[in-house]
């Protein structure tokens, strides 16, 4: 009998057939628990992030805004896959905002003192005066894996995420531009940053990669702040704006935070009169943005925009986790824009002038009916939840109350 079950066992190859090829580019996604946001075809973070650690063979680049850990989340996984990894002897280079390590040390400080593993705080504020943004890491020179995902435990079980792994060498390289080039300025005295000379680059774009229905995507990365960035025709700003003003039909777009005022007090218009000028050619706008920014001072600026002819804009709420409160969670953290359902970009910008113009930050632009149509349900599905309130003039939205914080 065991000779037949395994003999039936090798012939099931044959029968199936051999497991598809996996794609060059799928989008990724993190759930928070308790909620009706999941989509069962998209593969979750953690999965991904220990797949593409564990095939590290050389080399392993992260460049995150900041690491946060606790005993027994989702992240102590994928932390014990770097140190897996660098026991196999895998070159890890690890990079984080040098603000936000003094508000989350440990988890850099353990890294730090592993074999193999070396470890640099950038300060963006004191190169551009802004931040290190981005969310981003690099295997073997030709993975990438891009999103709103922070290195935060949170990120993996409380927050809505969206991210791309992208299997690509050209992709990979112009990232490993980017992180090699803030890697540099990490490690410069103050007085030397200004001095550095930025060389500057033209990658070859548009890319052609395989997406999961087999059919091609073509993509190009995008980069900010402006004046740190190799390519400027690659900046973010002027993609978003590129990828509104070419929209005919929809528009969708979702940020933790959108505001068209600059932290002196002026206006912030570039991405804001895109959307105006979408509206008034016929374009059907509708944005979300988390209800993190119910209470400040662009309650005002979204309500004048949702005032706007062919304009829907929408707060979501998550609600509290039912096993307690927990701080800087609980939120749709995802930042993309889906243009007439073929077109989109996929960040780790917020809609605000700083993360442009002074911060580190990363993106893709792509077209890809298969890809756009994907970001299309997910954002559908935000947006006919019970977690949406649209915005009228009417409306009054104060900040929300949290829980007990433990």
């Amino acid at each position: 009998m065991k000779k037949l079950i395994l003999a039936l066992l090798l012939l099931v190859p044959q029968i199936i057939g051999p497991a598809p090829p996996a794609p060059d580019i799928e989008i990724v996604e993190s759930i928070p628990v308790g909620t009706s946001l999941d989509n069962p075809e998209i593969r979750n973070t953690r999965e991904v992030w220990l797949e593409m650690i564990g095939k590290a063979l050389k080399t392993l680049d992260l460049e995150e805004y900041y690491i946060s850990n606790e005993p027994r989340k989702m992240l102590e996984d994928v932390l014990a896959a770097i140190y897996s990894a660098a026991g196999r002897g895998v070159k890890v280079r690890v990079m984080v905002d040098a603000r936000m390590y003094r508000t989350y040390p440990e988890s850099v400080d353990r890294l730090s003192q592993h074999r193999n593993v070396e470890v640099r705080r950038i300060d963006f504020g004191a190169i551009a005066g802004g931040m290190q943004h981005a969310k981003y890491f690099i295997v073997d020179g030709k993975e990438v894996f891009v999103g709103s995902q922070n290195f935060d435990w949170r990120a993996l079980e409380h927050i809505h995420e969206l991210g791309l792994r992208i299997n690509d060498n050209q992709i990979a390289a112009a990232y490993g531009d980017i992180f090699n080039l803030d890697w540099q300025l990490a490690s410069l005295p103050p007085e030397a940053i200004k001095a550095f000379p930025l060389t500057k680059k033209a990658y070859r774009t548009p890319i052609r990669v395989k997406n999961a229905a087999g059919d091609a995507a073509v993509i190009f990365p995008t980069f900010s702040p402006l004046g740190y960035i190799p390519d400027p025709t690659l900046w973010d700003e002027r993609a978003i704006v590129e990828l509104i003003d070419g929209a005919r039909q929809s528009l969708s777009l979702q940020f933790l935070s959108y505001s068209p005022a600059d932290r002196q007090g002026g206006r912030y218009a570039a991405i804001d009169d895109a959307l105006r000028r979408a509206a008034k050619r016929g374009v059907k706008v509708r944005m979300i943005v988390s209800d993190w920014e119910k209470g400040t001072p662009a309650v005002p600026a979204l309500k004048d925009l949702a005032s706007i002819t062919n304009i829907e804009v929408a707060f979501t709420a998550i609600p509290d986790w039912s096993g307690g409160y927990i701080p800087f969670a609980r939120v749709e953290h995802c930042k993309y824009i889906v243009a007439d359902g073929v077109r989109f970009w996929l960040g780790t910008s917020n809609c605000e002038k700083n993360y442009f113009y002074a911060s580190r930050n990363l993106g893709i632009v792509g077209t890809s009916p298969n890809l756009a149509g994907a970001l299309s349900r997910i954002f559908m599905k935000s947006w006919t939840s019970p977690y949406q309130e649209v915005i009228t003039q009417a409306g009054e939205y104060a900040p929300r109350e949290h829980g007990e914080k433990k």
